[in-house]
């Protein structure tokens, strides 16, 4: 007999969260942890982040980062630079190299090194070895399992997109097949007082509806990052006929090049200039001979509310300068834009981080509540049909 839709969204539902469960809690738990990672971190390392004293005049960002080179081990080479307008701040050097190849979180990371020097006076408050940082452990677990980034993100792409069906199929189960007044009440509410199996139920069913909107978001994201395929088929669809994006490249001199420090030094000056009223910038250095310096100038707590530049690297000029607002990017561009701060819930403000937050805590309860529920009805035993007796 042909399955009904309602049940055909039961078996989808219960097999794909058997299937996926145990990765999801991970996934759920772990984007708990790092839901208010940067909070956490400054009240964590006030040493790391924040200066002894606020000077009257920053140092030149080559003599910085100069310094920090200098306190890297095996004469590594700074790759970015964290800048805050808050003056109190130190400024966040990085260097790392990472081999998508390797099996492991270990493999993966060849090194990482985040350096806080303070701007005004050129210390090194500290040489973090961010590879061993308890937010980078979590942050891998979250996205590779630590398993690396072939094994690693396949499996959580693909419990992603099991999720997804997961959340869809299940609401078509919490909907009843007839609608009375108890039925209402059970979709909507949990009844405390009736047995821990009833309870148990209704945390699955209840607390899987509220949390549904944000895990759906969450989910959606996180596909955008896992499946390039998506991400591409999206981005071009809303584009339409939106102009393609030009790639930015540094003219090469015709003689040797001495004037890095100048270059990087006008830069920094420009950066430090467009900071006010903003909240952050971060500068990329060109990763090779045709490549720019970009930086990306936050404006608040969403990180696509922003303006970036790419730098020529040999002259400093800008090259190429986008505003979050600019209607020439295309509605595919701008929600791509958009993917960090939909997946964290920033975009909707610190409320929305909050209800992500417990979204997350409900998303690491459902595989669990739903497994309970699953061993329940495999304990029933069927009922014995007796023999209808004649005469």
């Amino acid at each position: 007999m042909k399955l009904t839709f309602r049940k055909a969204a039961l078996q989808l539902h219960l097999w794909l969260g058997l299937t996926s469960g145990l990765v999801v809690v991970i996934m759920a738990s772990t984007g708990c942890i790092l839901a208010f990672e940067e909070e956490l971190k400054n009240f964590i390392h006030p040493d790391r982040y924040f200066t002894e004293m606020i000077g009257t005049k920053k140092l030149p960002l080559s003599e910085l980062s100069l310094q920090a080179e200098k306190a890297l081990p095996e004469e590594l080479k700074i790759k970015r630079v964290q800048i805050s307008s808050d003056p109190s701040r130190t400024y966040v050097f990085r260097t790392l190299k990472m081999d998508n190849d390797a099996l492991t979180y270990w493999g993966t990371y060849l090194y990482y090194y985040r350096v806080y020097i303070d701007p005004y006076t050129g210390k090194v408050q500290e040489v973090e070895d961010a590879k061993h940082d308890f937010f980078e452990i979590v942050l891998d677990l979250h996205k590779r399992l630590l398993l690396g980034e072939k094994i690693g993100k396949t499996i959580t792409g693909y419990s992603t997109l099991m999720l997804a069906i997961i959340l869809l199929s299940g609401l078509i189960i919490w909907y009843p097949k007839k609608m009375s007044k108890n039925m209402l009440k059970g979709m909507f509410f949990i009844k405390i007082s009736a047995s821990w199996k009833r309870v148990n139920y209704d945390l699955h069913n209840v607390l899987g509806f509220y949390a549904i909107i944000p895990l759906i978001l969450i989910s959606y994201s996180a596909l955008i990052w896992n499946f390039e395929n998506i991400d591409k088929w999206v981005k071009n669809t809303l584009n339409g006929k939106a102009p393609t994006e030009q790639k930015a490249k540094s003219s090469l001199p015709s003689e040797e090049f001495t004037k890095h420090d100048f270059v990087l030094n006008s830069i920094g000056e420009k950066v430090e200039k467009d900071l006010v009223n903003k909240k952050e910038a971060m500068i990329n250095f060109p990763r090779s001979e045709e490549g720019t310096y970009y930086a990306e100038l936050t404006y608040g707590n969403k990180q696509y509310q922003n303006e970036q530049y790419n730098f020529d690297q040999y002259s400093g000029k800008i090259l190429k300068h986008q505003f979050y607002k600019d209607e020439k990017i295309g509605y595919g561009t701008a929600l791509r834009e958009r993917n960090y701060d939909l997946h964290t819930g920033s975009i909707f403000g610190v409320f929305g981080r909050i209800i992500y937050l417990l979204a997350g805590i409900i998303a690491t309860s459902l595989p669990i509540t739903g497994f309970i529920i699953y061993f329940n009805r495999k304990k029933k035993k069927p009922k014995k049909k007796h023999p209808i007796r004649k005469g």
